[in-house]
This record gives structure tokens, C-alpha cells and sequence, in this order.
């Protein structure tokens, strides 16, 4: 059956895109009365699989694309007034040890103040969410025991689920972070594309109660 209450929002917290479409969604959700279901997944294995135009991008990029793109993203981190450091000391990060931590925050219902506090760290404070103890302080700002929950993500059963997640959004159609799923097979891929989720899940929710 349709969900008509909830988006699926697959991400990473490596992207700094990502964490303006997390923040977008999120206060989309609370103006529009409609959930999350937080998916995350490891982009890098999206990548590998079916996008590595991506790394081609890195290694040899399009001068004036990467100016635009430079710019575009300042734009939207102002309109946005997140504090984004668009440069980090380390990047591209790793960010599965974070991305299972989600998983395990996700089951506690808490993984929306977690993964804001990992977008935080990362992208505001120039942290290494690599690190058990950075993440330590994520787990504070959620509520969670933070020896509990990085326990429970090093697990072979949290590596699996983040995997599975990770093929699914391929077989799904997806091919980056964010990406977002309305009514099971509509997809959105993009931080500007939250007003069209919106727009659809209107639509959604008001052909569930005609």
C-alpha cells in the first residue's frame, strides 16, 4: 500500500547539498503535517556503481561549471543562513561509521537530531565525523548512549543494513544524495527539488482522502 504520510529521504551526510536538503525537508515536514523516513545510505557506493562521472568531475574539472557551481553553492547557503564550510579540511570523508550510526538513531526515532548535529559537525565545524569521539557528541545532542550506539553501528548487521540500503536506492533509480521518494516510486533527486516534493505530496495525501 501508497504511503501518503511519509517521504523517503535517502542521504549522506558527506554532501553539503545534502544538509540543505535535509533542513529544507525537514521544515517542509513540519509546515505541510507530513513525516520522514530517514534512509541513509553511502553515496560512495552509489558512485562506484553507477555515476562515476563524479570523480572524472573531481579529477578534472570544468573550469567555468566549477566557478558556477562554486557560486551556486554560496547562493544557496545564504539564502539557506546555515553556517556551511564549503571547503573542509578533509574531503571527501568517510562517512559510513556516520551513515550506520543514522541507522541505529533511526530505530531510536531520534536520527533527525543526530544527522543534524553530524551535518554540523562536518560541514559547520570542520570535524572529522570519521571519529567515534566526534560522533560521541552527535549521540549527546540526539539523547543516545554513545558507546551503545557506535557499538550497535560497528556491527555486521548495521554494515549489511547500510549496504542494502545503499543497493536499493541503485535499483531504485537513484543516483546521488539527496534523493527523495514520494508515494513509493516518484523520485526527486536534489536539495532545490524539496518545494516539487512538496508539491507531490500534496497531491498524494489529497487522493488518499478523496
Amino acid at each position: 500500500m501508497t504511503d501518503s504520510s511519509r517521504v523517503e529521504f535517502f542521504f549522506d551526510c558527506s554532501s553539503p547539498w545534502t544538509y540543505l536538503g535535509f533542513e529544507a525537508l525537514v521544515a517542509a515536514a513540519r509546515e505541510d503535517g507530513f513525516g520522514v523516513c530517514f534512509r541513509p545510505f553511502l553515496v560512495g557506493g552509489v558512485f562506484n556503481t553507477v555515476n562515476p562521472s563524479v570523480y572524472a568531475m573531481r579529477e578534472a574539472p570544468i573550469v567555468p561549471k566549477a566557478r558556477y557551481f562554486t557560486k551556486d553553492m554560496a547562493d544557496w547557503i545564504r539564502r539557506s543562513g546555515l553556517a556551511i564550510k564549503w571547503t573542509p579540511s578533509i574531503f571527501p570523508i568517510n562517512s559510513a561509521r556516520a551513515m550506520r550510526a543514522c541507522l541505529v538513531a533511526a530505530d531510536a526515532g531520534a536520527c533527525e537530531d543526530f544527522a543534524r548535529r553530524v551535518f554540523q559537525l562536518y560541514w559547520g565545524e570542520d570535524r572529522d565525523i570519521a571519529s567515534p569521539d566526534v560522533l560521541a557528541e552527535a549521540c549527546a545532542a540526539a539523547g543516545l548512549d554513545a558507546a551503545a550506539t557506535l557499538a550497535e553501528a560497528d556491527s555486521p548487521e548495521r554494515k549489511a543494513q547500510l549496504r542494502a540500503n545503499t543497493n536499493e536506492v541503485i535499483a531504485r533509480g537513484g543516483f546521488g544524495t539527496p534523493t527523495f521518494f514520494v508515494g513509493g516510486d516518484d523520485m526527486y533527486f536534489g536539495q532545490d527539488r524539496v518545494i516539487l516534493v512538496r508539491e507531490a505530496m500534496a497531491r498524494l495525501r489529497a487522493g488518499a482522502t478523496d
